[in-house]
């Protein structure tokens, strides 16, 4: 242990060592805990975990959440829908010490639905434990988060554009902070995150133990974790693995794009036995097919990344209630979001990358739970399924006519 010490110490000198060696432990070197009885957790929060609804630990949480507890940097992979958000949530419940009133762990997400997510598992989780968990998020009231931050929150977690002005600020003071997580990581390290990232990253302890989660976690990446972690272990589900079993994936084939609106009111009824999100790629195509779709009389609501915060907040709230059936929205919503009742995704646009599809329709049938994505499919996107199923191992048919019968 004292090496691991001695090299967190030393991190601060490895940011910008392209060549800094790492040492990756496989799961294979990684104990299984079946039950979360034999983690050796806290009583008040077992009594969460099992209040939650959660009675045996997923194969990444078996893996994962002791290897966290007990400081090691750890790099999480494993399938959209998986329990990631509670492996990292637990493990932090587990090392903070309530007493102290100062934030302990940090956790950072690419969208502020996310991070609010994040905070409501949090706080459900630690239900019993009277912890603080505050959701520093931008589109909302600076002053508030100064408060509630000057009160002490145990647990922030955030988008890294507020977490940094905060930091700046000194409202969040960092000197406690034991613990930080990166959430969907591929995203937070890409161009349009990694410069913030590594100013917030700055202001931590260098002793500041990390922890990346992600369903996809391209090589460049991991390339990218040796300027900050220390000698990590990755509990790595292989790509092979990364199934996408429960989802039932099928494609309409249009050979334009004038023809996909059509195919969509034609499924329309299909739409609404559940509950259904629409995927398209560009939030301009979210506002029209919205627009499209209420001309012809379909009740749809719609989401995407340049509305106020307040505005995507009721939306979200008003889906997760069932009060609207249709979601119509771009890729903000394809990470980690989780509405139990959606069993139909639909790529009305295929999404501009292989990763983003297992982020998409790893929103339907979640952890086991049954699915159906259905992908319209212009004449030059065929190939880009044919990629998609050979990437993941799988199978795209083409639609069948009882599709409702399948949802």
């Amino acid at each position: 242990m004292a090496t691991v010490d001695k090299a967190k110490a030393q991190r601060r000198a490895l940011l910008g060592d392209e060549d800094a060696s790492m040492v990756f432990e496989t799961s294979k070197g990684v104990d299984v805990v079946a039950t979360f009885d034999g983690m050796n957790l806290r009583e008040d929060l077992l009594r969460g975990i099992y209040a939650y609804g959660f009675e045996k630990p997923s194969a990444i949480q078996q893996r994962a959440i002791v290897p966290i507890i007990r400081g090691r940097d750890v790099i999480a992979q494993a399938q959209s829908g998986t329990g990631k958000t509670a492996t990292f949530s637990i493990a932090i419940l587990q090392k903070t010490d309530i007493q102290l009133r100062e934030t302990q762990a940090l956790v950072m997400s690419p969208t502020r639905e996310l991070a609010t997510q994040i905070q409501k598992v949090i706080l459900a989780l630690g239900d019993y434990m009277n912890v603080q968990c505050h959701a520093c998020i931008g589109g909302t009231n600076v002053g508030e988060d100064i408060r509630k931050l000057d009160y002490g929150q145990h647990i922030v977690a955030g988008t890294p554009g507020r977490v940094f002005d905060m930091i700046k600020r000194r409202n969040l003071r960092t000197q406690s902070i034991k613990l930080l997580v990166l959430d969907e990581a591929d995203e937070m390290l890409n161009q349009g995150f990694q410069e913030q990232i590594y100013d917030v990253y700055r202001y931590l302890p260098p002793s500041t133990q990390v922890v990346l989660a992600s369903a996809t976690l391209p090589v460049e990446i991991l390339q990218m974790t040796q300027k900050f972690m220390t000698d990590p272990i990755q509990v790595l589900v292989k790509r092979d693995e990364l199934t996408l079993e429960g989802i039932k994936q099928f494609f309409v084939a249009v050979e334009k794009e004038d023809w996909k609106f059509d195919t969509l009111c034609d499924l329309y009824d299909t739409l609404t036995i559940t509950q259904a999100v629409i995927f398209c790629n560009t939030k301009r195509k979210v506002e029209w097919l919205t627009e499209k779709m209420r001309e012809a009389n379909f009740t749809v609501s719609s989401m995407h990344g340049d509305m106020p915060q307040k505005e995507r907040e009721t939306i979200m709230k008003e889906f997760r209630a069932g009060d609207s059936r249709v979601l119509i929205t771009t890729d903000v919503w394809a990470r980690g979001l989780d509405v139990q009742q959606v069993s139909l995704v639909i790529n009305y646009d295929l999404p501009n990358s292989r990763e983003l599809y297992i982020h998409r329709i790893g929103r339907s049938g979640r952890y086991g739970r049954k699915g159906v994505a259905i992908n319209f499919a212009k004449n030059d996107d065929i190939r880009i399924l044919r990629d998609i199923e050979q990437y993941y191992s799988t199978q795209i048919d083409e639609m069948p006519m009882n599709i409702n019968e399948l949802v």
